[in-house]
This record gives C-alpha cells, structure tokens and sequence, in this order.
C-alpha cells in the first residue's frame, strides 16, 4: 500500500528507478512504497562466487529479461553499459530466508564481452585486490604463535591439540599462522591500508538497487573493515562531514543534536543514554534497584558488587562474611584492560572508581579452561519493548588451564577470557577452517551448545536463563531511555542498538551477567570470526531495515518533517489519529481494528520486522511474556518501572497514557483463531540456537600482505639519515612519534616472539611511570612480585604494551606535517626510510637524535613545561629501550603529551607564564 507521499513521487517520476530484478533486493513492500527496505545477504561477498554464477548463469538471465516487457530507460541515471545481472536462487539458513517473500537470489554484473572473457580464464589469486580483515583496534587484532614447544596445558587438552598439529601442517605446506606474520599484519596499522574494496565489489554495488537509489552511509569512531565491506558490495555510497546520511553507524555515544534532527528515513545504531546499559557502574545500580524493588530472587543476574571508594565499608563487611576472592574491574573501560583479581579489599587502591564483584570460582570448563559467552542482542524499540537475540554466539575460552590456587590470581590467561588478553599467549590458538567451530580457544555458541547436550546437561534451561536474564537487564535499564527517546528521538524507527552481552556460566549452569558492551567489536581475525560477525551484520540491516527511498522522496519528507517534539513529550502520531480512533471503535468486532493510526503502524513495523529476522530469534514479546515480566511493567503505560513511586504520582504524567506492550503482544499472540500468530516458541528457538551455522559460499577471510622490507636499503637510508643529525637536522613532532610508535611495534613483536625478563620488566617500569589511561594492575606492576616467569606474564606485558600503542596512535594522528620545516628533515626521504626501517635503525635514529638535540620530541612537546632532563642513552644493543623508563618522569607524564593542541599556539602564553614567575600553578596546563 503506497502512502500519500509515495503517490505523489510515483506520480511525478515513475520511471526513474524501473532498473531490472530491482524487488529482489527489496522487501517488505515494492519499490516506492513507505515500507520497502533493502536486503542485505552475504553470499555476494566472496568474489569467485559472483564470477561462477555470472558465468553459469548470464545467459538464462539474459534470456528471462528478453522475455520480459521492455523497460524504459531512467533518465535520472545513467544506464549506457548497463547489462542484466545474473540471478541465482540462494537458500541459505545462516542469511535467513525472508519469510513470506519470494527464494533469495544474488546478483552478478555482466558488464561487457570483454569482462566475460576474463572470467573464463583462471582467477589470478594475485591480481585480485580483497579486503584485508584485520581489526582496527587492539581487542580484535590477530596475534599468534605455534610456538616450538608444546605447552603442558594443551597436552591434556585434545581438541587444543589436535588443532595445534594441523597448524604445524599448514605451516609445512605453506599456510603461515606464525606470529611474526599475524604481528605484522596488524602492526603495521600506521601504514596507509590498501583500497579496501575491490574492483568486482564496487562493480557489483554499482547495479544494485542502493546505488540507484543514492543511499548514503557514514562512519564515526568505528571499526569500518568489514562493514564497508557488506555496504559497497550492496550499493551503498560512504560519506564524509555534515554530509546528509540514510545509516550512521558510530562506535561513541550519540550527540543529542544529531538525534534531534533527524528525518524518518534516516537510521542510527544508539539510542540516547545507552551508557545506563552499557557503563558497568550503572548497570549494576540499576539491576540493584529493581532487586531491592521487585525482589532479589526475580533479578539475581549479576554476583554481588560495589563501587569504590564509595561502598568500601559495605565490601570490608560482605569480604569478612563471606570472603574473597574479588575481581575489580574500571567502571567505564573495554577489552579487559585495567582489570584484576584480589584476594583481600586491602589489595584495592582507592585512587579511582572502580567496580568490585564477587569471583565466580566455580565456572564451567571446557577440557579444563574457563570460558564465557559473546551473544548479540538487537533492540529495535524501547517502547514498546522489541528485543532480538542472535542465533549464533562467541564462547571465549582462557588459554591457560583454570586452577583455584590464589598464587594463580595473578594470572589473566588463566582467569580472563577475552580475546583482547589471551591473544597475545603464544598458546593460544585460532582455527584456520569456518567450519572448526569446536576447535581452539574460539568456539560458536551452537558447538558449545551441543558439547553441553551430549554432556547431558540441560541446553533447553540454560538458554531461557539466558534469554530470561538479557530481558532483565534490559528491564532494568529501559526508563532512563525511554524518557531520552521521548524527549530527543522524532521517530520512533530512527534507532537501534545491537549489544555485546558478556555472559559467564557457573558449573551449575547458572548464567551471570558480567557486562554489555556498547558497540561489540566487528573486527575479525579468522574465518570463523567473519562467517559469524559478516551474517550477524547482514542479518541486523535487514531487519532493522533502510528504507528504500529515492532521493526525491527524502527531500519531499526532509522539507514537511518537522523536527521538535511536543512539550508534553507526545509520541508524535498524525492530525487524524484521534478521528480515526473514534471511527475504528464503531466497527467493534475485531481488536485490530480499534488501534489507533500510531498503534497500527506500531503492529505493522513488529511484523515486518519479524518477517525479515535473518538469524535473529525475537525474545521480547513472545506468546508468554506478559505472563512472566508483566509485574515489572506500569499497568497504564506499560513502561518498566525501576524506581518507586511517590504515593498518587504515576511516570510522566503529562505523557499520554498508552500500554504499547500490552497492545503488541495482545495483537501478535491473540487467542482468536482468526489471528496469525507468531511461531517463536520456546522449542523453535532453541532448536535455532543449537542449530550449525551455514552459508551457501564461503565468506572470504583475507590477512594483510606484508610488504617485505630489505634490509640493506634500510642501512643505507638510516647512515644517510644519521649524517643529517648529526648536521643539525632534526625530526618533527610527527616523524618522531612515528619512528617512536614503530619502534615499540617491533619491541612487541620481539616480546611476543622471545619472551626476555629483562625487557619485560623494562616496559613494565615505563608504563607504571607513565600512568594516564594504561595502568598494569595492582598485582602486576611490581615485576618482582611474579616470582614465575611465565607465557602468560609475556602475554600480560604485551597486552599493557598494545593498549599503549594504541592511544599513543590515536594521539599521533593529530600531529601533521603539511610541508617541509626549516632544518628539519624531509618528510619524503623519511617516509622511504620508515618503510625499510629495522628495529635497530629506528633505534640508531632515537638515540643520535635524543642524544645531541637534548630533546624528547616523542613524549613531549617542545614547549612542554614538566619536561624532565633527558638522560643519556648508552650506544649497543637495546640502549634506547634500557633508557626508556628513564625518560619519564617520577611523578608521571604531563598532561601535554595526551593531546596536541598545537605548539606555536601555546609558545607565546609558555613565555608569559615564565615571567610571571606562575610556573608552578600552571604547568599542568595541557599543551
């Protein structure tokens, strides 16, 4: 059914976007309708798959569109070489089928004879350009290592080991999964990184409906690999600045300004105040309140917490009543960092605000090792509450074997399941196959699933608990943003949210919430990795839907849409709605027909949704949850209630009273006969759960191509290079936080590869002088604490060390050269040697340089006031990095080595604080 507004367009321009098998990439309505979104698939991913089908299949497509009515030719486009494309039914359960439309199909572009010919030669391997899947951020890089020995914890493990030998095959054969290869790969980030889609990919973009269409996406803080990936191949066009967008997609809590003016076609993945959600201090205030609320027996998802310093007197009372041990973690921080585990409170410093639970000492194992959960949950809306859980999951094992023993506490490997930490053990192990779900330190939830089943335990109650726990969680959290929602969202489709749940299960099949994460990483570093996360994102746009809008369209709602909202906070709803409503109850009769216009488009876009779900099983509302969850909600409104009510006031009283909750499910799961019902029972979705996840064609996982260095060219760029210095030349600010970031990127590589106590406990010293957002735990930062020099203190070290190069990076890139300084050194000749560059020419260049400027261009700004005196680096071997905790000072860094705010602007205003004798009060200034 069109609308008025699409009556309208269709009227004016029918003919603009009448492109061939253009519905094939639509659903939930045709093309021009308000309903109709894009499909998003995966199989269009893998580059041979478009050539074979192109191959097998152009002539039946050219022979069905011969058939076919001629088209007119868009105008608005330009279609010269255009050519049918290519149709394949697909059938894949990974992807979904899309529920009362016609089989999937993919499409492949013909373009010309010329493209034809070259498929039917041999693919060249080495001609084609892929994406390079590494992840942009340090929790989902890849680092690895077979190691030459076998560690005794993988020998008691036969899955561990089995795998570790088809490496060592695949290692022999010419697979290469050693760490110096998986190290360079993602060290090198601060490289430019190749065109990250090819040509097949943008040719295949170029002819599908999101292109015509002109539908725009754009990136904020995010990791981009794989999601550029999916939204070129589909047809989707990346853009920059204030550009006007269809899908943001940011990785940082929205701007509210940003919310407010949105239009109805235009899509966001956050809703406003998520943060009461996602930041592990108000989580776990929030679940407390509904526990103390609704009682703790309907809300015990979470161990016992506190927060510090805040509650430290309650924690000393629940330590001397039920002792420790305790994990402490930082209130608002990601990939494990800063977290530790003590036996006692004394142990805790009172520095900061952290959260400190209680240690789950008996979770469950696999063959010995803990392990936790990654599972997906998508939210649609918040009022009404429509909550999605993905089919297909992470399970997280530790790499080395759990033990008890409180020397152990020490130990994040053995504890600590994050990939971020255990990565960087020269144990740990990746599957190289998408298929070995079962196998190394990643397993799929299904594989644990059905490990659990042939255990004989119970995967039927273990996951209602944990559908019974995310919509608790949810519950508990869903006020604050509702009333964000109603106050800043116009629409009440232009958010969604997808959410990382960190479930841990106990040896009772309990499971724990440990947090949820704001935006859960899509970077992938094996092929299991991209198989899951690349149908986990084609499955979430589908259904959340972007609507398929043409231009005209989008301009004629941007200039009626009026963005404000009511004072009373209304849901905004049409002119008519009321009449509509009075009209609707004459007829009697059937329940839907007495829904007002906003509660039919309410019902109407669960629906759509539902039928578009891909992998994605809808526990929120299901046939029982009024039944279950219907005492947490208001009985007017049906909004979850975490705080009490004062005697005779009611929620946001000048709000219209509705219950959109009641309304849903009462339309969705009514006993009338007449009704269709949904089929999300509890037995259909644990089947799902348990169930493989497939894929039609392989999706492509590709490591970055290392580009290899020679070594006597790097010797003759570093000798010319050190003349210059010793000349008087010197480095930027830029050259030298890049030659500094470079050379502790091989310093990492060399601690992964040979693990030294001496350079481990160098680096150790520099971090902990070093302080600001990179803290070793209590336990750790005292190298001689750890009596055992162990792969895990390694693994420890290196992760501290990756978290540093990472904010280190982040500050490097506000420091550039836009032309050549005055007696400095080119940026052309020192770009070549960077790429040549050898730790020990990097070191070479470090230490000349320090050691006759007397400068630190690398820690700290030329102009920097706490700058302390630059100490002698000695010459040989890994002097530089022997002087390394030397050069920060006793007290800490400065604050102006965090951020550049631009040198010359602050050279003057140093001056003036000098004569005005105020050095003292104003030298934490940040520069």
């Amino acid at each position: 059914m069109l609308s008025s507004l699409c009556e309208a367009h269709t009227t004016t321009a029918p003919k603009i976007y009448e492109y061939k098998n253009q519905n094939e990439w639509i659903t939930s309505g045709k093309l021009g309708s308000r309903d109709a979104v894009l499909v998003f698939r995966t199989n269009i991913l893998n580059p041979k798959t478009r050539k074979t089908l192109s191959e097998t299949q152009s002539v039946q497509a050219t022979d069905s569109e011969s058939q076919k009515a001629p088209v007119p030719a868009a105008p608005a486009v330009d279609c010269q070489d255009e050519t049918p494309l290519a149709v394949v039914p697909q059938s894949s359960s990974s992807n979904a089928t899309l529920k009362g439309s016609a089989p999937r199909k993919i499409y492949v572009s013909v373009r010309n004879p010329l493209n034809c010919k070259l498929i039917e030669e041999p693919v060249n391997q080495n001609a084609i350009k892929k994406i390079h899947h590494h992840d942009l951020s340090s929790s989902d890089t890849s680092i690895s290592s077979d190691g030459d020995e076998s560690s005794q914890n993988n020998e008691n493990n036969p899955r561990l080991r089995q795998k570790k030998m088809e490496l060592d095959l695949n290692k022999e054969s010419g697979y290469s999964s050693s760490m110096g290869d998986d190290v360079n790969s993602i060290l090198n980030r601060s490289e430019e990184d190749p065109e990250i889609s090819s040509e097949e990919d943008n040719e295949c973009g170029t002819h599908m409906p999101a292109h015509k269409l002109k539908i725009t996406y754009k990136f904020i803080q995010t990791e981009t690999k794989l999601l550029r990936k999916i939204f070129n191949v589909h047809g989707l066009t990346e853009v920059q600045g204030e550009s006007n967008f269809n899908l943001l997609w940011t990785g940082v809590h929205m701007k509210l300004d940003t919310l407010r003016h949105l239009s109805p076609y235009q899509r966001v993945n956050h809703f406003p105040r998520s943060y009461e959600l996602t930041r592990k201090d108000r989580l776990y205030k929030n679940i407390e309140r509904m526990q103390h609320l609704r009682g703790m027996r309907h809300f015990d998802i979470v161990p016992q917490s506190f927060i510090l310093p805040l509650e430290y007197r309650d924690l000393l009372i629940a330590h001397n009543k039920y002792r420790g041990p305790w994990i402490v973690k930082p209130a608002a921080s990601s990939r494990g960092r800063g977290i530790f585990i003590v036996n006692s409170p004394d142990q805790i410093p009172q520095d900061e605000q952290v959260l400190v639970s209680k240690y789950i000492v008996d979770p469950l194992c696999i063959d010995g090792h803990k392990c936790d959960l990654r599972v997906y949950v998508l939210v649609t809306s918040f009022d009404p509450l429509i909550v999605y859980l993905y089919e297909e999951g992470i399970v997280r094992l530790a790499t080395v074997r759990y033990d008890r023993d409180a020397d152990n506490l020490w130990n994040p490997c053995m504890h600590l399941c994050n990939y971020s930490i255990n990565k960087y053990h020269s144990d740990y192990i990746r599957s190289s196959d998408a298929q070995d779900e079962d196998v190394g330190h990643k397993w799929t939830l299904s594989a644990l699933l059905r490990h659990l089943k042939l255990q004989g335990c119970d995967t039927h109650l273990l996951m209602l608990n944990i559908e019974d726990l995310i919509i608790k969680a949810v519950l508990a959290c869903a006020q604050t943003i509702i009333s964000a929602c109603r106050m800043f969202v116009p629409s009440s489709n232009n958010c969604f949210e997808l959410y990382g749940f960190d479930i841990l299960i106990d040896n009772a099949l309990k499971p724990w919430l440990l947090e949820v994460n704001l935006s859960p990483s899509m970077g992938v570093d094996s092929p299991l990795d991209t198989k899951v996360k690349a149908c986990l994102i084609a499955d979430l746009l589908t259904c959340v839907g972007i609507p398929a809008y043409s231009p005209e369209m989008r301009s004629h709602l941007d200039s009626k849409w009026t963005r404000f909202r009511s004072t009373s906070c209304q849901r905004r709803t049409d002119s008519t709605d009321s009449n509509a409503s009075k009209k609707s109850k004459k007829k009697g009769a059937n329940s839907s027909a007495n829904l007002t216009m906003e509660e039919q488009r309410i019902l109407r876009n669960a629906r759509l949704q539902y039928s578009r779900r891909g992998g994605f099983v809808r526990i929120f509302p299901t046939d029982d949850t009024m039944q279950r969850y219907g005492n947490f909600l208001d009985s007017a409104n049906g909004i979850p209630i975490s705080t009490p009510n004062v005697q005779g006031q009611t929620f946001q009283t000048l709000v219209m009273q509705h219950n959109y909750n009641q309304m849903l499910h009462s339309n969705l799961y009514c006993q009338d006969p007449r009704c269709t019902k949904e089929d999300n029972f509890q037995e259909n979705r644990v089947k799902q759960y348990e169930r493989a996840l497939e894929t039609d064609a392989e999706i492509p996982f590709v490591k970055k191509v290392i580009v290899p260095k020679c070594e006597e060219e790097g010797r003759k760029l570093r000798k010319q290079l050190l003349i210059k210095i010793s000349n008087g030349s010197e480095l930027t600010q830029f050259q030298a936080r890049q030659t500094f970031s470079l050379y502790l990127e091989s310093v990492l590589r060399r601690l992964t590869q040979e693990p030294k106590d001496s350079h481990e406990k160098i680096i150790l010293k520099f971090l902990n002088k070093f302080g600001g957002a990179v803290k070793p735990p209590v336990l750790f930062r005292n190298a001689q604490t750890i009596k055992v020099i162990s792969k895990a203190r390694s693994a420890m070290v290196a992760k501290l060390l990756g978290d540093f190069l990472e904010l280190y990076k982040r500050d490097t890139e506000a420091y550039v050269d836009s032309f050549d300084h005055f007696g400095m050194i080119p940026s052309s000749s020192y770009n070549e040697f960077l790429i040549h560059a050898q730790e020990s020419d990097l070191e070479a260049v470090l230490t000349l340089h320090t050691n006759v400027t007397g400068i630190m261009p690398f820690l700290y700004n030329r102009c920097g006031l706490s700058v302390p005196p630059t100490p002698p680096i000695p010459c040989g071997l890994h002097g530089f990095l022997r002087a390394l905790p030397a050069m920060v000072s006793s007290s800490g860094m400065p604050r102006e080595i965090s951020k550049y705010d631009g040198y010359f602007k602050n050279y003057d205003k140093d001056c003036e604080n000098v004569q005005d004798n105020s050095i003292r009060s104003k030298s934490t200034r940040r520069f």
